[in-house]
């Protein structure tokens, strides 16, 4: 069963459930698959739900392919209400006694974060400051705030208005925190706000269709029916460009020798793309290439033969 399992390389997409973290998630999905090494390419917070992609065995190699991909959300703004961590799970700091926006101003408002814009991490996160995540420091009472970094808000909906609370979607680049948006929108609008819920409904291509819940894998880790529905490494790569390898560069791959622009046709990256997959004659991941332009050469991004 062992042997079986740690066969299984290839990507999962998981609707994650509320209240677990996604490090929490990795480590059911690891059980549930008896696998050797699973991972996950981009974290969402314990409150929230929706895509989680998940990489089993050698697939978690390719995490860092995801991890700068932009993200969809569907989230609900309250208006009126402060939070330390600036969503439901924090405390609450300052209370607005009435929240009378008008609608136009509420739109023109939200609308103006649409762009590219600097935007402060916020301190309860698990980015780290000398090895320490921030939420850690933050609940120790030492909050430590990083510098700001650019973001980018391709779109921003409004789906419903039923004051103090505000659901809209968004489409943002890696990086961005939708909490911190709220708070930023509560700020301008002088009532302050938090951010109440959160799904992820599209991470790197994949959707909540795309999605199974942990209860629905488990019963496939039950009925041994896994593999159908693990999207292989090379199909989940679907915008990389691939090459189809002979037996002369199979070998070569397979030694680690260097790669030349006679075994892979530099007109492969005439789009401007440095990256190529090269994969066997059953659409097997063999390795991922990068091809440097000005000097006309691969390097290995990852191998798997």
């Amino acid at each position: 069963m062992q042997e079986k399992n740690a066969s299984l390389n290839g990507i999962l997409v998981i609707d994650k459930p509320p209240g677990l973290s996604s490090a929490r998630v990795v480590s059911i999905v690891k059980r549930l698959l008896q696998a050797q090494k699973v991972g996950h390419a981009g974290t969402l917070d314990p409150f929230a739900t929706g895509v989680l992609i998940v990489c089993v065995n050698q697939a978690t190699r390719l995490a860092r392919f995801w991890l700068n991909s932009a993200k969809t959300y569907q989230a609900e703004l309250c208006l009126g209400i402060e939070t330390d961590t600036q969503d439901s799970t924090g405390t609450v700091i300052s209370k607005c006694v009435a929240v009378d926006v008008p609608e136009d101003t509420l739109r023109t408002v939200m609308k103006s974060f649409v762009g590219t814009m600097n935007q402060a991490p916020p301190v309860y996160s698990a980015l780290k400051h000398q090895g320490i995540p921030l939420y850690r420091l933050a609940r120790k009472g030492v909050p430590f705030q990083k510098p700001a970094r650019q973001i980018h808000i391709q779109r921003l909906e409004i789906l419903e208005i039923a004051l103090p609370l505000v659901r809209f979607e968004v489409s943002c680049s890696a990086g961005t925190y939708v909490r911190t948006l709220c708070a930023d929108i509560g700020k301008i609008l002088g009532c302050g706000g938090h951010l109440k819920n959160l799904r992820r409904t599209v991470s790197s291509g994949y959707a909540t269709t795309d999605a199974i819940s942990l209860s629905e894998l488990e019963e496939l880790a039950r009925s041994g029916d896994i593999a159908r529905h693990l999207i292989g490494m090379a199909e989940a790569l679907p915008d990389m460009v691939s090459f189809q390898a002979d037996k002369a560069l199979t070998d070569k791959l397979k030694y680690g020798m260097m790669i030349t622009a006679a075994d892979v046709p530099p007109s492969y990256f005439l789009s401007g793309e440095n990256l190529v997959k090269i994969i066997d004659g059953n659409n097997h991941l063999l390795s991922i290439l990068s091809y440097n332009l000005v000097q006309h050469g691969f390097t290995y991004c990852c191998s798997f033969v």
